[in-house]
């Protein structure tokens, strides 16, 4: 195989070692929630049509999406990957 492709292959490891972090951390997240909620929180949201408990949700899963992304195009990452 060409030398390019293989650097090209390598790029993508911590690519994807980032998406499976992320998806883990999203998980864990949304389980923490409920689990801290003296309420159901599916409950809320499918049967009562609870709005402003599905609009916190989604916010506070935003938010931990800029927190990944902003880790993940920091400059230490970043340079993390270019120097392997």
């Amino acid at each position: 195989m060409p030398e390019f492709i293989m650097k090209e292959i390598w790029a993508l490891v911590p690519t994807v070692i980032y998406f499976a972090v992320s998806l883990i951390m999203f998980g864990i997240s949304i389980w923490l929630m409920e689990k801290l909620c003296p309420f159901s929180i599916r409950k809320e949201i499918e049967e009562d049509q609870n709005t402003a408990l599905g609009i916190l949700m989604g916010a506070a899963l935003i938010a931990l999406a800029i927190v990944i992304g902003a880790v993940i195009s920091s400059e230490s990452a970043a340079s993390a990957v270019v120097t392997q």
